[in-house]
């Protein structure tokens, strides 16, 4: 059996190391620009490896294969290197503005997405979820919070970011700017674990101090 950790290692070492190391690989060769385009590689190839194993395009993987598409582009339109370190950040910084602008909608896009994740899971799933938030206020007040908090996270991270890509040397921020990544999502993922757990405590005691 594979060990989670050595999983992990792998997958920071791709997504961390592996954009430095091609970067100083290339740029003698390409340029500071062409070095940043190829820095991509490493996240891509691991991004479409996952995809080609399971099947299936997690979130952070749909992250990094847009930010590679930005940097084509911005390969393609002659974009500044500095502009193109901000590749991925853009990406966040523009879903991060999403789920903002969803909280002025009627259903904000953590309905959507629990809904999907629910119907994968069961073909009630979907429906039973429509019923709780017409039924359950208190589930709206919580989807709305995770989506606020999603939000503003993600356009944090993509504000430090932008400050790190202006004061910082280029070589520098391709190490530093995964790792503001990774903390980013990581403290956002703990943050939201802890929140359902006191959600579901706070349901259990309601249903224990009233059983009928």
């Amino acid at each position: 059996m594979k060990h989670p950790s050595r999983g992990l290692l792998l997958e920071l070492g791709v997504n961390l190391l592996g954009p430095w190391l091609v970067y100083r690989l290339c740029l003698p060769w390409l340029g500071e620009f062409g070095a940043l385009v190829a820095s991509g590689i490493p996240p891509a190839f691991w991004a479409l490896t996952g995809l080609a194993r399971t099947r299936r395009l997690d979130a952070l993987s749909l992250l990094v294969l847009l930010g590679i598409a930005l940097s084509v582009a911005a390969s393609l339109l002659g974009g500044e290197p500095r502009l193109l370190l901000l590749r991925e950040s853009l990406v966040t910084g523009a879903i991060g503005l999403a789920f903002l602008v969803s909280l002025a909608l009627g259903r904000p896009l953590v309905f959507y997405l629990a809904r999907a994740t629910l119907a994968r899971e069961s073909a009630e799933g979907a429906e039973s979820f429509e019923a709780a938030w017409r039924a359950r206020p208190g589930l709206v007040r919580s989807i709305r919070l995770i989506t606020l908090v999603w939000g503003l996270g993600l356009c944090a991270e993509f504000a430090l970011r932008a400050w790190l890509v202006m004061r910082l040397p280029i070589e520098r921020v391709l190490v530093v700017s995964p790792l503001v990544g990774y903390s980013a999502y990581g403290a956002l993922v703990a943050w939201t674990l802890w929140y359902r757990m006191r959600l579901k405590a706070r349901a259990a005691r309601a249903r224990a101090a009233d059983p009928g």
